[in-house]
């Protein structure tokens, strides 16, 4: 299929270079797309039929689709509607599938297959084997796709429709994130030619999770999907400060957006002197009243700020044209234009109307404490209002500190001055971590399109996380977004997540708890340290495990044990470097581990992990998460007595 775009010959189709340059552009994405994946099977599956339905036919499933040369197909596409059966057939419901056949591969060779007879009464129901083996499988390298493993209530969630926002709760190892993923290829698949046009996100906590998922979407094909932290959509000015706690949750609160609407309109200032408009010989007069109307109607419209502002010259100018045509005059739109630029319109505009500065309005809001009082009377209390002020202002934009709660706030008057443009899907990762203003930030990058939300409020470690997905929900724009659970768990050993759930009546009550699909006996290990060395000696055991290896400790002990690698000789990694057969360490702040998984996981004194936090209830889901990164063991060390919770 490569070979065959390749050797197409465009000189004779296209009219001009630009038509030649943007065919080729497309040729070169296609070539790109069909790159081979030496690890990854072209399929992974098969279906037969019935004799009585589709003729009897047989499918083998894959991540792509593949047809011969004359066209026709060899390998089906597991987002296409025939494939369904693969992931929801079972004995009480067949769907018309007579067997279901699973391939096993190592290093992109085949290597096994497994028959299920869904509509033999003789045979018993099992566990597969293959299914298992895959879901256990060493990860070296990035996120991989899991097409070959996909469970029937994922799949419900992956083919869901366009039209609607999905929210996903699902705790530690449940498949949130890949389903959310598989969700964006599935849509591309469905509705490629709309999703081409709107375009879609993959939105993700830091930098360091991006790199870990990035490689998932291109292995199925999806290429133009981009990615980006909530940082990076906010990025209007440079962050270079950070904000104690209680001001990031005040900054974060939804308040803050009807301050902004307010101190953004305060700029209008309603006219009381009259427009006189002179053209030729003759001079056009508009009452202050007339104005005022003129200038009230805009705002009861309550339409962007900008938006209204250039519509105000045409509105005045139309104002003058009744009048022209009240004389006699014939005026016809060009007239209009040139009225509208006339030096008294716009010198009416300018002072009516004025333009308004997003970073600087809110450099003024965080540095007056008059103008901050004026728009937040009622809304913030004065002990708010002073939190958030800067002690010490800054002399202009560019010289400011700005934290990313103010690049959020910054970006919420950019909207209310211009519309922000709206993508066809957006998908929002890690999202109970977001505060309410990051939500709406989110949201207006699909207010004409839907979302894919995912979290666990039990791992939500921000002071601003949020409570509920029915109150982040409404923040984000999709109130009637559809919220499902996922409580199978299927990365992470039954004995590790057990341990991990002690924590939940203590930060998330009410919470389900994971119930995973995988025992396996000697996976968890408990045991005291007495220092650094011995997390290098738990470490050099782990690296004789096949797979990757990864050592979580609170932020302030990184130095201390990366120092400690180095002198044993032992390399390791930072979170978001890519892991390869000869280097498998990688040694993880407690603040970035969230979304990431390593087969093997140590953990080093996991009070320092709790203690690290601004309150106790953080430090747990901090803690909470750090528990659930392992997909195959887990070693615990403590230098100081475990949190009582945990006993």
């Amino acid at each position: 299929m490569r070979e065959d775009v390749e050797s197409l010959d465009i000189r004779d189709v296209t009219a001009n270079w630009v038509n030649a340059a943007v065919l080729q552009a497309q040729i070169d994405e296609r070539i790109k797309a069909l790159a081979d994946l030496a690890h990854t099977p072209l399929f992974f599956g098969r279906l037969d039929y019935l004799q009585t339905t589709q003729e009897g036919r047989r499918f083998y499933i894959g991540r792509r689709h593949v047809h011969d040369g004359d066209g026709d197909p060899m390998v089906i596409d597991w987002r296409a509607p025939v494939s369904q059966p693969f992931y929801r057939a079972s004995r009480k419901d067949a769907m018309d599938v007579a067997l279901r056949r699973r391939f096993g591969y190592t290093g992109g060779d085949l290597t096994a297959y497994e028959d299920e007879h869904l509509t033999d009464p003789t045979e018993t129901s099992r566990t597969s084997r293959l299914l298992q083996a895959e879901i256990e499988r060493p990860r070296v390298g990035p996120m991989r796709d899991i097409v070959a493993t996909i469970q029937p209530e994922q799949d419900e969630i992956v083919r869901s429709g366009l039209s609607g926002t999905v929210c996903v709760q699902g705790g530690p190892g449940t498949g949130k994130t890949a389903v959310g993923l598989h969700r964006v290829a599935y849509l591309l698949y469905a509705h490629r030619e709309r999703l081409a046009r709107t375009g879609t996100l993959v939105i993700g906590p830091n930098r360091s999770f991006l790199q870990y998922i990035e490689q998932v979407l291109p292995a199925l094909g999806e290429l133009e999907v981009k990615q980006a932290t909530v940082g990076d959509l906010v990025a209007h000015v440079e962050v270079r400060g950070t904000d104690e706690a209680p001001a990031a949750i005040v900054k974060g609160d939804a308040r803050m957006a009807e301050v902004l609407r307010r101190a953004v309109r305060s700029h209008v200032t309603l006219p009381t002197e009259p427009l006189m408009v002179v053209r030729g010989s003759r001079r056009w007069r508009i009452p202050a009243y007339e104005l005022e109307e003129i200038v009230q109607e805009l705002l009861d419209r309550d339409i962007r700020y900008g938006a209204a502002r250039d519509a105000l010259p045409q509105r005045l100018a139309h104002a003058v044209l009744v009048r022209m045509e009240q004389s006699g005059e014939a005026p016809d739109d060009r007239v209009q234009d040139a009225v509208a630029r006339n030096a008294a319109v716009k010198a009416a505009v300018k002072t009516i109307w004025p333009q308004v500065d997003p970073a600087k309005l809110v450099l003024r809001l965080l540095s007056d404490p008059d103008f901050l009082a004026e728009h937040a009377d009622g809304l913030l209390t004065a002990d708010e209002q002073k939190v958030v002020l800067w002690v010490k202002p800054p002399r202009s934009v560019r010289t400011a500190l700005w934290s990313a709660a103010d690049a959020v706030l910054i970006d919420e008057a950019n909207d209310l001055v211009e519309r922000t443009h709206s993508l066809g899907h957006v998908v929002l990762d890690e999202a109970q971590d977001l505060s309410p203003m990051q939500y709406r930030a989110v949201g207006r990058r699909c207010t004409t399109g839907s979302a894919t939300v995912l979290g666990d409020l039990a791992q939500g470690t921000t002071p601003w996380a949020t409570a509920s997905w029915s109150e982040a929900l409404a923040h984000l724009g999709k109130p009637d977004a559809a919220v499902e659970e996922l409580t199978a768990g299927f990365r992470v050993p039954r004995e590790v997540i057990a341990y991990a759930s002690r924590l939940l009546p203590h930060m998330s009550p009410g919470l389900a708890e994971v119930r995973s699909v995988r025992e396996s006996p000697g996976s968890l290990e408990i045991r005291p340290s007495a220092g650094d060395h011995d997390v290098v000696t738990a470490c050099l055991s782990s690296l004789r495990h096949e797979g990757s290896i990864g050592l979580i400790a609170a932020d302030a002990r990184i130095p201390a044990l990366a120092s400690a690698l180095a002198d044993a000789g032992v390399p390791h990694l930072s979170p978001g470097e890519e892991t390869t057969p000869d280097n498998r360490l990688t040694l993880v702040p407690a603040s970035l581990a969230k979304g990431l998984e390593y087969d093997y996981v140590v953990l080093d004194d996991p009070a320092s992990v709790v203690t690290a936090e601004p309150d106790e209830r953080t430090g747990l889901r901090r803690l909470y998460v750090a528990l659930t990164r392992a997909v195959s063991g887990l070693t615990v060390l403590h230098s100081s007595p475990l949190p009582w919770q945990l006993a």
